[in-house]
């Protein structure tokens, strides 16, 4: 489990196939689970600041993984570990679908993303809910037939890859997983 409260921007080393290299300051061990732009993967091997992962075709093409290029910047975050605090909100790591960013807006000191959600997420999105993009915690500001906007804030424009994004960009999304529940749980006739 993740809080979506990124710890680091890792830099893509390289990616052949489904391996891909991450340079980064974030201590792990073989075996621990660490969000990568917002998916959980599994650490395959760490040394020299460099973490690896190994994606599955399922994942590369349930994500944006599988357009990850040498360079590129993403975000980490190690996995909860009993008697951190928990801020942000509950994150798996299990991306529900990609999203496209649809607007990028200066506001203040911040900017104000809108993103084109997949039409089977957009009813986990209500304004002041949860979502994660590429694994940052947020609050939806507003939605529309097509989407969300988020508002970020100066400090999550610097800690983590969302200054960079662009129109047209993808990004992974995870919805709230308690509204999944919720929805499960509740009875098909209401």
């Amino acid at each position: 489990m993740f809080t979506g409260l990124v710890r680091e921007m890792g830099t893509v080393a390289s990616v052949e196939g489904g391996r891909i290299e991450i340079a980064a300051q974030t201590t792990a061990a073989i075996g621990d689970s660490v969000a990568v732009a917002g998916v959980c993967l599994t650490v395959v091997a760490a040394k020299n600041g460099t973490l690896a992962f190994d994606a599955v075709p399922e994942t590369l093409a349930r994500t944006n993984l599988g357009d990850l290029q040498a360079g590129a910047h993403v975000n980490l975050e190690p996995a909860l570990r009993a008697g951190d605090p928990l801020g942000g909100h509950m994150v798996q790591g299990h991306v529900d679908g990609v999203g496209i960013v649809r607007s990028v807006e200066t506001e203040g000191d911040g900017k104000r993303i809108w993103l084109d959600a997949p039409q089977d997420l957009q009813r986990y999105t209500v304004e002041k809910g949860s979502i994660a993009v590429d694994g940052v915690s947020l609050t939806v500001a507003a939605t529309d037939d097509r989407g969300f906007a988020v508002a970020l804030i100066p400090h999550t424009l610097s800690a983590t890859t969302l200054d960079r994004l662009r129109p047209d960009d993808a990004v992974n999304l995870e919805v709230d997983v308690l509204a999944k529940y919720v929805e499960k749980l509740l009875p098909a006739s209401l």
